[in-house]
């Protein structure tokens, strides 16, 4: 299977997913009502969006870059202390306690869940927030994800580490095993020592946070969200793609970037930057003064 098919696969299968969402949980009245008034939900969504776009513009456009930084530069190998934790203090490795667990059934599941759920799970929440009266969420939610982005950029910078997969022995790369074609997916968007920590598990609890905090506006969502969320997390690990340490870094990833969006917005934080430097510049300079 070519790539291009394979893309074409997953956004027709996405697709569907969005619009049998969007008319469940959403509701074709509110949407409808949404689509009146494009320009007003946007608009301040567009600092934040351009913050995302940047970030990842710059991730997939200087992938060259990094990789030389964090190897050659200041990347440290934390992949033997990432082992040591999952098989010295952890009582069980959570990897390996998975991988014991596969049946066909459960590999399809997860493989599903991480290719396609994955995909749906961050996408919908555009919708459904743009559907709300305020653009609050949105916009908050866009922000977080660049937060998440951008973070994680630079501890793959600073942090070199291997998936379980990419060990000989006790691991088995299950999702390329079960689904070979997607290698022509993660190898355009990721490095095999983009581990620590997982944006997989980041971005998907974003999104699960997100909706804790939409429950009464969209109560199904909660719990689609919970369910998709905790599934890439775990089918992370299941597969051979992260350790649990990662999985770990991600949701407190996940927890900071939530807490940083939902109480600044990036004009706030420009303007907190912008007179903390000033204060200290002042500090600096006043001795000379004298």
């Amino acid at each position: 299977m070519s790539f291009a098919a394979v893309v074409l696969e997953l956004a027709i299968m996405v697709a569907t997913m969005l619009a049998v969402a969007t008319l469940v949980v959403v509701g074709p009245r509110r949407l409808a009502t949404a689509l009146t008034d494009i320009r007003a939900r946007l608009r301040p969504c567009l600092l934040p969006a351009s913050v995302l776009a940047l970030v990842l513009l710059f991730r997939w456009g200087t992938v060259d870059i990094v990789i030389r930084l964090e190897r050659d530069v200041i990347g440290i190998s934390i992949t033997p202390l990432l082992e040591y934790v999952e098989n010295v203090v952890l009582p069980i490795n959570p990897v390996v306690t998975l991988q014991s667990l596969q049946t066909p059934e459960l590999t399809a599941y997860f493989v599903f869940i991480y290719i396609y759920g994955y995909a749906f799970l961050l996408l919908f929440p555009f919708v459904a927030y743009f559907a709300l009266e305020s653009a609050d969420e949105l916009r908050n939610l866009i922000f977080a994800f660049a937060l998440n982005y951008g973070i994680g950029l630079f501890c793959y910078m600073l942090f070199i580490a291997v998936g379980p997969r990419n060990l000989v022995g006790e691991f088995e790369g299950l999702l390329y095993i079960a689904f070979p074609q997607s290698g022509l997916l993660t190898h355009e968007v990721n490095q095999n020592t983009n581990v620590f920590p997982s944006l997989h598990t980041s971005l998907a609890m974003t999104v699960f946070f997100f909706a804790w905090y939409t429950r009464e506006e969209y109560p199904a969502w909660l719990g689609i969200a919970g369910i998709i969320a905790i599934s890439v997390a775990i089918s992370t690990m299941y597969l051979g793609i992260h350790w649990f340490s990662d999985v770990v870094a991600g949701t407190l990833l996940a927890l900071f970037s939530v807490y940083v969006a939902r109480r600044y917005t990036i004009d706030e934080l420009y303007w907190n930057a912008r007179g903390y430097l000033a204060t200290r510049i002042n500090r600096l300079e006043r001795p000379g003064r004298s």
